[in-house]
């Protein structure tokens, strides 16, 4: 049951973010192909007729090599969107729980975690050893192991973390709120109460509640 069709006054009580174009105003594995040089490579993946989660693994190939820290150095200069600290502050002030879900990595996401001060950090875990990344990646989306349909197709599938989240405190999916702005953020925002496109194009403003280009009217649903 959406938003709309319930009492205005219900609760919300965990908000879910997207993080590139949407916590940030950037796109992390954009920013790492321009200023390491594999961008032609990564466009051709990205345009390519591969499946998005084997779209993550040939993406994950092209940073073989490279120093994470470095890597982690370049991503913390992505800027983040207007108000995004206001915002997540506010929720914090409310003890809304907040997350971060993304089809990015583990590392990153957490460093914005921890930056941010958001509660939780879900993404794919790209294997980094000895400071050295391997090329290889680990799919958060466990279900494609047995077969996929729709939102599955995704290394990560964010209505599954939002699931799982509900389950684990006990919450209801009227009580969420998911904001994104891709394909991959679809599944979350008709899962969620409440539905937010954030800077998305029209494909994935049809699967939102609301759609906005300022992302502090978050403020007005909590």
């Amino acid at each position: 049951m959406k938003w709309k069709d319930v009492d205005s006054m219900v609760k919300i009580k965990l908000v879910i973010f997207d993080m590139d174009g949407t916590l940030l105003n950037g796109r992390t594995i954009l920013i790492f192909s321009e200023e390491k040089g594999f961008k032609d490579d990564l466009l051709r993946i990205i345009n390519s007729n591969l499946e998005p989660y084997k779209k993550t693994i040939e993406i994950a190939k092209l940073l073989e090599g490279l120093d994470g820290k470095e890597l982690l150095d370049i991503f913390r200069k992505i800027p983040l969107q207007k108000d995004v600290k206001k915002v997540v502050k506010k929720l914090n002030k409310k003890d809304i729980i907040t997350v971060i879900a993304s089809d990015s990595y583990q590392f990153v996401a957490d460093d914005l975690k921890n930056r941010l001060d958001i509660d939780y950090a879900f993404a794919n875990t790209l294997i980094i050893e000895k400071g050295i990344i391997t090329g290889e990646v680990i799919l958060h989306n466990t279900k494609l192991t047995e077969g996929y349909i729709d939102h599955q197709v995704y290394s990560i599938c964010k209505s599954c973390v939002l699931d799982e989240l509900c389950k684990k405190f006990g919450i209801t999916e009227d009580e969420t709120m998911a904001i994104g702005d891709g394909m991959v953020d679809i599944c979350m925002l008709e899962k969620a109460g409440l539905g937010i496109a954030f800077n998305a194009p029209e494909i994935v403003q049809k699967h939102a509640d609301v759609v906005t280009d300022d992302i502090s009217v978050i403020l007005n649903y909590i």
